[in-house]
């Protein structure tokens, strides 16, 4: 096999390079959370190589120089967020050292890494160690010193691949933030994705399935390329600026483009300002983004301005982090749109997709209890069929799970409007128990099949009223079924009527309806909400 890397096998490369990190961006994602509005460093990442993907798909000669020009060109084009950026310098000072347009080898390789390496620190004002420049740095000056020894580019990329591990579990002790936190570098995890794509090439190995597992230290870890902020710090500057200044006016120079990123610093930080006479791409932390403008536009045209405010998300992040946890959190099961925001809009934290046609399995429930950051959770079931379910996942959650048997919608919402968040757990118990007893639930469907059962003979195709388990009403229309039940319902303690109307009946019929049944039943209160529920074209709650 030959230990040059001709034109065709650099372009698979590329390729490859993003295509690994599309398969595990995901995995690139889960180690970010930040207080700022810059984007998650795996897509932002991935984004960026894609845009350099389809510009050296537009190169239709099997030319290193021009494909690797090309490759720069679209990942500056396309870059996002710091991590995206740095990757785009990574690779623009990859494409400098590559000037042999029919091949290059390991020592070539190495230089390349090494300039890339140059190109992304100088392009960042304050240079943090311990984040994706580390590791493109450790990579490259161990490429330069293995180059000469191994010219094999299979065994070479694994010999650096294995560097890049080694130092991206070191991050934390280069940056202090990081180890306070505990993380390791997610744009470092990034940039090795794709030189993996770029071995598996190199080694004949196919990618498609190709999926990067967290180590058992790194799995539990969240960290940032972009930036690292506790939630508690204040944001110095508050709008996060991007933009890029094209149609470079003729009078500009690369001495001005310098000017501009002195400029940028001095109101504001996380300056990066990179790119040449054809193209520069901005980003800045600011709190006067209308002078990084006028500052730009001096060079050339503005395009694709984005100006977010990093005080806001803060704010969001903030507050989102001090109400998760709370001492008792509730779970519901339920299948609708409307249902679900019904059981949020009460306070529910968590809903489980699931109901007649679709039961949750106990590891689906103990997910979802486990996803609730609470000492304590109560779990509605909403389904006679998912409560032994429900019961069963108390032994392999992590906290205490209280178990409300309710059997159908309406007594899941009783017990979540019954919740007292000043009671403890056991009086918490007491009262949803209580409540389920005070709600009676009829749910009309229809009959899938031509039978005879509870007394009623029943058509494929009839609409009937199931109440306690048993069906209590049938008939050809859907309202004259829902009254019949509702009359088998109400005693002369019933007060209130609720309709949750399905999947496929409009707000316009269920409001006929409320109209219908205040006409029958005058000294009831009847109200409709969506649920939005299969199967089912009405849930009918009498309390």
């Amino acid at each position: 096999m030959s230990n040059i890397i001709d034109a065709v096998m650099f372009r698979n490369m590329i390729n490859c390079g993003a295509k690994y990190l599309e398969i595990n961006k995901e995995v690139v994602d889960s180690l970010n959370v930040f207080p700022v509005p810059d984007g998650d460093t795996g897509s932002n990442m991935y984004l960026t190589i894609l845009s350099a993907v389809k510009e050296v798909a537009l190169v239709d000669k099997d030319d290193i120089v021009e494909i690797s020009n090309a490759m720069a060109k679209g990942a500056l084009k396309g870059a996002r967020g710091n991590s995206g950026v740095i990757l785009s310098q990574i690779l623009k000072g990859f494409s400098k050292v590559l000037d042999n347009r029919d091949g290059f080898d390991t020592l070539k390789f190495a230089d390349a890494l090494l300039e890339g390496s140059k190109v992304a620190y100088s392009a960042v004002t304050k240079p943090k160690e311990g984040t994706i420049l580390t590791v493109i740095r450790v990579m490259a000056e161990y490429a330069k010193e293995i180059a000469p020894k191994q010219s094999d580019p299979a065994l070479f990329l694994q010999a650096v691949l294995a560097r890049g591990e080694e130092i991206l579990k070191q991050t934390p002790e280069l940056l202090p933030v990081l180890k306070k936190a505990g993380v390791v570098d997610a744009g470092g995890r990034g940039l090795l994705c794709i030189l993996y794509g770029f071995y598996n090439v190199c080694a004949g190995l196919d990618i498609s399935e190709s999926m990067f597992v967290l180590s058992d230290n790194e799995d539990s870890f969240t960290s940032t390329s972009d930036e690292v902020e506790e939630l508690g710090d204040d944001i110095k500057f508050a709008y996060c600026t991007e933009f890029f200044i094209n149609n470079i006016y003729p009078k500009t120079t690369e001495a001005d483009i310098d000017n501009l990123r002195n400029k940028l610093m001095k109101i504001g930080d996380s300056v990066i300002a990179i790119g040449d006479l054809s193209l520069v791409k901005v980003h800045v932390h600011t709190n006067h983004p209308g002078k990084a403008l006028n500052y730009a536009v001096e060079l050339g045209e503005l395009d694709k301005v984005k100006i977010e405010n990093m005080l806001e998300q803060h704010r969001q992040l903030i507050e989102k982090k001090l109400q998760e946890h709370k001492p008792i959190g509730m779970v519901s099961v339920c299948a609708g749109k409307g249902l679900a925001k019904i059981f949020k809009d009460i306070g529910v934290d968590y809903v489980i997709e699931g109901g007649q046609t679709m039961n949750p399995s106990v590891d689906d429930i103990a997910k979802a209890v486990n996803k609730v950051n609470a000492d304590v959770v109560f779990i509605y079931p909403n389904n006679k069929n998912i409560i032994l379910a429900a019961d069963a996942a108390k032994a392999v959650v992590n906290k205490p799970l209280y178990v409300i048997p309710t059997k159908n919608i309406a007594q899941g919402i009783s017990a979540a409007l019954s919740f007292d968040p000043n009671a403890t757990p056991e009086d918490n118990e007491q009262g949803m128990l209580a409540a389920i007893d005070t709600v009676k639930c009829g749910e009309i469907t229809y009959a899938v099949r031509t039978t005879s059962i509870d007394g009623f003979h029943l058509k494929e195709g009839d609409v009937i009223s199931i109440y306690d388990g048993k069906i209590n009403a049938k008939d050809t229309a859907v309202d004259k079924v829902v009254s019949k039940c509702v009359s088998k319902m109400v005693t002369d303690d019933s007060a209130l009527i609720t309709l949750y109307y399905g999947e496929g009946v409009t707000e316009a019929e269920a409001l006929a309806l409320v109209e219908k049944l205040s006409i029958e039943f005058p000294d009831m209160e009847v109200t409709a909400y969506e649920g939005d529920q299969p199967n089912y074209f009405y849930f009918v709650a009498v309390e």
